[in-house]
């Protein structure tokens, strides 16, 4: 499959990226700077691109059969993720293509019936910021007419062991028996694929965990 990735520098992008070309896809890398792509691999190619400005993601994006942002805000700058989220919408929209995957935040996922994990006292306040920007972004694209897909993490997502293991949930936080919340970036990238190549959640988020 043709894949236009955006954010594939960053964390938890790099390993969407590495998943994607170990699954044989055909991934296109929409970077700012393409010296930061440390991966050489014959089915990897970078073109400049930036996320705010819809032009260049329209450019970038034709004749891909998907998009996937990883894209995140620097501390300080959360809010701008909806303006990247905008813009992204736009530029896939003149792309001509309708599949998106987006990384998104585990603070909207509810731990009790209508109770969203960024609004228990227990969430740390350095992280507010940016679970309300991802909680802000969804609903761009729950009212845009892409084939959207949000893939929230668990409340913990760091570096660390591929086990290709995980459990799915859709608007509610999954925990394991000891009730906590956690998954590895490269488990998460795993999951993002198999939803790219097994569509069971389109225009519609859901969530992952051990």
């Amino acid at each position: 499959m043709k894949i236009a990735l955006i954010g594939a520098t960053g964390t938890i992008g790099q390993r969407i990226l590495q998943e994607a070309l170990e699954r044989g896809h055909q991934v296109t890398a929409i970077v700012r700077d393409p010296a930061r792509l440390a991966i050489k691999h014959p089915n990897l190619q970078s073109v400049i691109g930036d996320i705010f400005n819809e032009e260049s993601i329209a450019a970038a994006a034709a004749g891909h059969e998907a998009v996937i942002s990883a894209y995140g805000p620097a501390h300080g700058q959360e809010q701008t993720l909806i303006d990247a989220v905008k813009s992204l919408v736009s530029g896939v929209q003149r792309a001509g293509v309708r599949r998106v995957l987006a990384v998104g935040g585990a603070g909207s996922l509810e731990v009790a019936p209508g109770v969203q994990l960024v609004d228990t006292p227990e969430f740390p306040s350095a992280w507010k910021s940016i679970a309300l920007a991802h909680r802000d972004a969804l609903e761009v694209y729950r009212t845009c007419d892409l084939d959207w897909t949000c893939l929230c993490p668990a409340a913990l997502i760091e570096p660390g062991e591929k086990t290709g293991k995980y459990r799915i949930g859709t608007d509610q936080l999954v925990v394991n028996e000891n009730g906590e919340s956690r998954i590895s970036a490269e488990d998460y990238a795993v999951a993002m694929i198999d939803e790219l190549e097994n569509p069971r959640f389109v225009r519609k988020r859901f969530t992952v965990g051990y």
